[in-house]
């Protein structure tokens, strides 16, 4: 079978991944600096977003890590994270353009990662997985690392807009159609959605019977709990 992004200069397409291995280290690196890691930590947290989740993906496909042969993944993503320690407080200050950088990313590697999978004769479901895994896989690392719930898992559009960009380019390659617009308009799709999530605040619905306080996690119900002890020992 072959890829929908067959058409592609490859040296634009090893541009736009190492670009979104630059944003993704920054996206690292920025949450390293916030939970006030070492330089160490930050980089390390910066390669794991940068790279996790190509990683990821080429492991389940059964092949040698992209990032592994090309020495220029790990550089790129180790670089973004020496900016972010450097720069963290300017960088704290572009939240939202990294935030739509970000977004960026997460469109072009769900698109990249479902060719992939597809190229290595992957089934369609696994190559829909795949796809988002690539866009989503550093991020739910780099929380599991820092000890907190996956954000993909608990708040937020990311993974569905990666799931559906993914999804476009599978259903595509699948019914013949290796077509250029086909991973472009699964990116743009991934990409509105993932910036109309953002905007609007958008969640995919709780279970049902939790309070808003359990949403914050134990350490939220530690502080109420505190202050519920102080109001009974005033006079």
């Amino acid at each position: 079978m072959s890829s929908v992004l067959n058409g592609f200069d490859p040296t634009l397409l090893l541009f736009l991944n190492l670009a979104g291995t630059f944003v993704f280290g920054l996206s690292g690196g920025l949450a390293g600096v916030q939970a006030r890691l070492d330089a160490f930590g930050v980089v390390v947290l910066a390669v794991t977003v940068g790279l996790a989740g190509g990683i990821a993906r080429d492991l389940l496909i059964g092949i040698p890590p992209q990032t592994f042969r090309d020495w220029r993944y790990l550089a790129v993503a180790g670089a973004a994270g020496l900016v972010t320690f450097l720069a963290a407080p300017k960088l704290e200050r572009l939240g939202r353009p990294i935030l739509v950088l970000d977004a960026a990313g997460l469109a072009l590697f769900c698109v990249t990662g479902a060719s992939t999978a597809l190229d290595h004769h992957v089934n369609a479901v696994s190559a829909v997985v795949l796809g988002a895994i690539t866009g989503i896989g550093g991020g739910m690392l780099r929380d599991i690392l820092l000890g907190e719930t996956p954000v993909v898992l608990r708040t937020g559009l990311y993974a569905i807009p990666a799931l559906i960009g993914a999804a476009i380019v599978v259903i595509a390659s699948e019914s013949g159609s290796h077509n250029l617009a086909v991973p472009i308009v699964g990116a743009v799709v991934c990409f509105v959605i993932r910036l109309a999530g953002l905007h609007f605040d958008l969640n995919v619905p709780h279970a049902p019977g939790r309070h808003d306080d359990d949403l914050h996690g134990p350490g939220r119900l530690r502080s109420r709990s505190c202050e519920s002890d102080k109001k009974m020992d005033r006079p």
